[in-house]
């Protein structure tokens, strides 16, 4: 088994892949204060609830837009699992998407890990939208090339500046309103926040699709609030939450046959 593991700013993700089949999956919250004894204790409850047993693992990846978490989840993965190899996926791995931007180094991991993935399972063109502490589109062309993207302020990010930028507008759970125009303060936050969150993606979309001169891409979206807002934006946007482990299995494969070096 392969063991995936994906670092938010808010959350990572750990996934288990058996083969192609993704066995395992949970969240686990970001904590940079946590030591790598810590997330091992963590990890080991993790496997133990899904009875899947440590001596399982074969190999490790990791991919993390807070720096300082790779040495803690290297130390956390030599105490479960000492004898596996363990990669580092990050902007410059390499992958089965070139990166045609100014400065590919400065890439996230995050959305070249996506990329790869859709590109893998849904072919391309296709956009990726990518919910989390912000919200990305990103475009691979019809040559599997990755071109750029876009980087708008999370949902949750929003949320808390228009709580917190205001003295009377009060802190909401985030759900979908029955209606656009809501009748009280809650219902219009929340249709602000969601609908105007949709109406941005499918924008952005159209947007996308005049300056690259397509008439439709594949359109796929993963990451925090994916089912919720996806389903409020009028284009057909699949949503697929396991995009980002899919694609950490697919770079350790070319990784561990490159024989790259361990992180």
């Amino acid at each position: 088994m392969i063991l995936t593991i994906d670092v938010g700013n808010s959350h990572l993700v750990l996934g288990c892949y058996d083969g192609e089949r993704l066995a395992l999956t949970e969240r686990i919250s970001t904590d940079t204060h946590r030591t790598g004894l810590e997330y091992a204790v963590i990890f080991k409850a993790v496997f133990r609830l899904h009875h899947v047993p440590l001596s399982a693992l074969e190999g490790a990846v990791i991919s993390t837009v807070v720096p300082s978490m790779t040495t803690v989840l290297r130390d956390a993965l030599a105490k479960i699992a000492p004898d596996i190899p363990i990669f580092k996926a990050d902007s410059s791995t390499p992958a089965n998407v070139p990166l045609l931007i100014d400065n590919p180094e400065q890439a996230g991991s995050d959305l070249v890990i996506t990329a790869t993935a859709a590109h893998e399972k849904y072919g391309a063109p296709v956009i990726v939208i990518q919910f989390g502490t912000a919200t990305t589109l990103s475009l691979v062309d019809v040559y599997g090339c990755y071109l750029g993207g876009a980087i708008l302020p999370g949902v949750e990010l929003s949320l808390h500046s228009l709580v917190s930028g205001t003295s009377q507008l009060p802190g909401i759970s985030l759900q979908r309103p029955a209606h656009v125009l809501g009748t009280n303060t809650v219902d219009s936050m929340r249709s602000g926040v969601i609908f105007g969150n949709a109406a941005a993606i499918d924008g952005m979309i159209d947007r996308i699709w005049k300056e690259r001169g397509y008439a439709s891409t594949a359109l796929v979206a993963t990451g925090d609030l994916a089912q919720t807002v996806i389903p409020c934006c009028r284009h057909n946007i699949i949503v697929d939450t396991e995009l980002p482990l899919l694609g950490l299995r697919i770079i350790y494969d070319f990784l561990r046959e490159e024989d790259a070096p361990c992180c």
